[in-house]
């Protein structure tokens, strides 16, 4: 407990960072996604650079689900148990949260992260599975985005009122509280009670970085639901002053009780204008950790060639240095561990000269996991000018049937290209597996309909392995594509003045065109040219595109 008041109890400033979900281990499954694994890079950019900043999350107890897929493609959801004590510390403190009538007890498990530099941040975990709780309330922080309205308003007040109690209880002296998403704008209420509704001193406090142009992003709740749940912790005239004269908002409330508002790319922020006229909303456009998503093979190739690289990610602008057969030799490895794992997984029968595309992510329909089955004959048609093969990978929402759809659709265009085109589909993507394959596979694929990718960052994450990127322009690709240098570009740019339909025809016609007469002739026929887009790759977007420099942004512009 001594380390403990070390690492969390003294005083100076300090930034609290509030997020629904924090992904740090691939054993730990307090993530379901790109919110969570980019909320787990925070933690450790912030700790290499010895940032004064703490987590605040749920603990999860029975993770977001593990994904069973049949035969046919069919999804079922399974608890993901696993023991908190087996990787950080109970903490001697209890808080309660009144809800329907009743105190919820709500205590705290302390991880910590360590830094390469040694430095460490503190990650506090809250649990509500505590003695003299009633079995109901035991069971709000089991389930990541699991259960009814009420289950995830609960979760919600747990987050953020009683996250700020926790806070206040283990003594830290908090300056600037991070709402990462609206989830934890509870918190904003809770600093409102603290600070005699004095919003301006609230303000001051609070940061906000909205995630999504995406409408079930952003939660809301019934006045009605508000007033059952919050009980008496509820001031209702200022949720409504606040949140919303018709229901509670949750990323209004953040809006309006926070100095400074970001999107997590350029064109997002541009976006959220549109979305919520009359907010000052400014960019910082999200980055990965570069230590964490570079595969052993190139993390050795960085060692040897570009030393200090994992500290100062900005060093990788030197990946030239480096002789392009050794950058292709540690590609191949990462390709041939990949292979080897899907393979062992399926019975799809990869090889490991053959180019290999790869689309992972969360199986919705705005992500569009399908597109490239559009026209099958056309596809054929790449494949005859060089061989191909696809790896997929992704959740779809327990209540999101046409997500599961989707992933149904890939076993059935698995079925009908057999023999000609082999096709993978890889169950309950985590960390790992999205390790494996952002380093393994030649091209990332990404194809979401326009303007519904916020920012994205699994393409960050293949270009720091020299992984060519194949996305259409939005989020941070219209940042980063720079068209034959870095990768390439599906469809045209944003402002373009056209129907839906014709966008759509635009990006089918570009997709398959530069896969049959620019990436295919590269990949089989000017191998120094592929290698050239990799090294580009890491050069001009791994450089830049890392937690590092987003972290400094945040800094800089939204913290001090």
């Amino acid at each position: 407990m001594e380390n403990m008041h070390k690492v969390i109890g003294h005083k100076g400033w300090k930034i609290a960072y509030f997020s629904m979900e924090i992904g740090l281990k691939n054993e730990m499954p307090t993530y379901s996604g790109g919110l969570g694994i980019l909320a787990g890079d925070t933690i450790r950019a912030s700790a290499d650079l010895g940032l004064p900043l703490i987590g605040v999350t749920l603990l999860n107890r029975k993770g977001y689900f593990l994904q069973k897929v049949d035969e046919a493609g069919r999804q079922t959801e399974h608890h993901q148990e696993w023991s908190p004590s087996d990787y950080m510390d109970l903490l001697p403190y209890e808080i309660t949260v009144r809800m329907q009538k009743r105190d919820v007890r709500i205590r705290a498990w302390l991880y910590e992260h360590q830094s390469l530099t040694g430095s460490k941040i503190p990650v506090i975990f809250l649990d509500t599975d505590v003695e003299g709780n009633s079995l109901e309330d035991r069971m709000i922080t089991d389930s990541l985005y699991g259960g009814d309205r009420s289950y995830r308003l609960k979760q919600e007040m747990v987050l953020g009122i009683g996250g700020v109690r926790m806070l206040n209880s283990l003594g830290c002296s908090i300056t600037k509280y991070h709402m990462n998403e609206g989830h934890s704008s509870l918190l904003a209420i809770e600093l409102l009670r603290q600070n005699n509704m004095q919003p301006e001193r609230v303000r001051e406090e609070c940061v906000f970085t909205t995630h999504t142009p995406i409408e079930s992003g952003h939660d809301r709740f019934s006045h009605d639901l508000v007033l059952d749940v919050m009980d008496e912790d509820v001031d209702l005239d200022a949720l409504k002053q606040y949140g919303g004269e018709y229901e509670l908002n949750m990323t209004l409330l953040a809006l309006n009780l926070s100095n400074y508002i970001n999107g997590v790319a350029k064109r997002h922020r541009d976006v959220s204008r549109k979305m919520f006229p009359g907010y000052e909303i400014s960019s910082i456009t999200n980055g990965v950790h570069s230590y964490t998503w570079v595969c052993p093979y190139f993390r050795k190739l960085y060692d040897r060639y570009i030393p200090g690289w994992a500290n100062e990610p900005e060093l990788l602008v030197r990946v030239q240095s480096i002789p392009d057969n050794e950058v292709w030799d540690a590609h191949m490895l990462a390709k041939k561990e990949l292979i080897d794992h899907v393979n062992s997984r399926s019975n799809a029968g990869l090889d490991y000269d053959t180019l290999t595309i790869g689309f992972a992510r969360r199986f919705t329909e705005y992500k569009r996991p399908t597109f490239i089955f559009s026209e099958l004959d056309r596809l054929r048609k790449v494949n005859e000018a060089g061989k191909i093969q696809l790896i997929f990978a992704g959740k779809a929402h327990p209540r999101d049937t046409m997500g599961k759809a989707f992933i149904e659709k890939i076993f059935q265009y698995m079925e009908e290209l057999k023999g000609e085109i082999k096709i993978a589909y890889l169950e309950n993507y985590d960390i790992d597996l999205a390790m494996k394959m952002v380093s393994g596979v030649d091209i990332w694929l990404n194809n979401p309909r326009k303007p519904l990718e916020a920012s994205g960052t699994s393409g960050m994450k293949a270009a720091h392995n020299g992984v060519v990127n194949f996305s259409v322009l939005d989020g941070w690709w219209i940042e980063g594509c720079v068209e034959g240098m870095t990768g390439f570009a599906i469809g045209p740019k944003p402002e373009v003045d056209k129907t839906l339909e014709q966008i759509e025809k635009m990006e089918l016609d570009d997709l398959y065109n530069k896969l049959e007469y620019i990436m295919i002739p590269k990949y089989y026929c000017r191998r120094d040219e592929w290698v050239s887009l990799m090294n580009n790759s890491i050069e001009m977007i791994a450089y830049y595109f890392n937690s590092h420099r987003m972290m400094r942004h945040y800094v800089t512009e939204a913290y001090l």
